[in-house]
């Protein structure tokens, strides 16, 4: 090492910059920076009314900024849509998850396979040995993501017989059917019992350690200081502070946030 080299620091995979939206005269949010560093899981959190859906979507791309900057691995993302963000390897889930519910759960975790050849008319004809080893080899990565967050035997069934829990089980296998490298959890734990809550936070470390970085919407301040080494807290539009939970738990700013009903 020469005498210029100095530490390494982390790698960002996801950087907002000064990222402002305006609907109208509402400013839902202002001005809003931050990093999510590769391999971590970084929550968001905030009183209701704080901006931290619209901060969501606008990192999936269901929004664009008024103005400030987004980049995924690098790359500038701010005016693309949010399928071409998958590309990126960014995968998110919902609050309320809406899957296929006529088709199986295998045929719902293969729909999100990303570049598959057959999902061009003209391969099917010219290359159908290829089409047909991809769509098996596309098969047996669903069967063993579905067994992965323990819906094996489900696998076949429609996915309108899934719990809520359950569903959101089903999106952790299609975000990793899709190759994300970053994903956005839209509060898991809304709406699951206790029981499958505990499943899937098990499954989110899991899937963490193998190096996958989250970005963490969650009411749940339990789940957001089992799950997350550091936490970002918005109200009123704006980042109001950061650190590891047990320390914003004890910010006044947050408990005058909280409890004074920001809006």
């Amino acid at each position: 090492m020469n005498g210029t080299d100095g530490p390494v620091g982390p790698e960002h995979v996801l950087t907002v910059s000064r990222a402002t939206k305006n609907f109208g005269g509402l400013m839902a949010v202002n001005d809003v920076s931050f990093a999510l560093e590769k391999g971590e899981i970084l929550g968001l959190i905030g009183p209701n009314g704080a901006g931290k859906t619209t901060m969501f979507d606008l990192v999936a791309g269901s929004q664009k900024p008024t103005s400030g900057s987004i980049a995924i691995h690098g790359h500038e993302v701010s005016g693309q849509s949010a399928w071409r963000r998958i590309g990126h390897g960014l995968g998110r889930t919902f609050q309320i998850p809406k899957p296929f519910p006529e088709l199986s759960l295998i045929d719902n975790v293969m729909l999100a396979r990303q570049g598959q050849a057959g999902e061009g008319v003209i391969a099917n004809f010219l290359t159908p040995r290829k089409v047909a080893a991809e769509e098996r080899r596309a098969r047996e990565k669903a069967r063993e993501l579905i067994a992965f967050v323990t819906l094996s035997h489900l696998e076949d069934e429609p996915a309108k017989v899934l719990s809520g829990g359950q569903r959101k089980l089903l999106e952790l296998a299609r975000v990793l059917m899709a190759d994300s490298s970053i994903v956005l959890l839209d509060e898991p734990a809304a709406g699951v019992n206790a029981t499958l809550l505990e499943v899937i936070i098990e499954r989110i470390r899991e899937i963490n350690r193998g190096g996958i970085s989250f970005l963490l919407i969650e009411h749940n301040i339990d789940m957001v200081s089992r799950l997350c080494g550091r936490v970002l807290v918005m109200a009123s539009g704006e980042l109001l502070c950061e650190g590891r939970p047990d320390e914003v738990a004890r910010d006044p700013r947050v408990i005058e946030a909280y409890l004074g009903g920001a809006a």
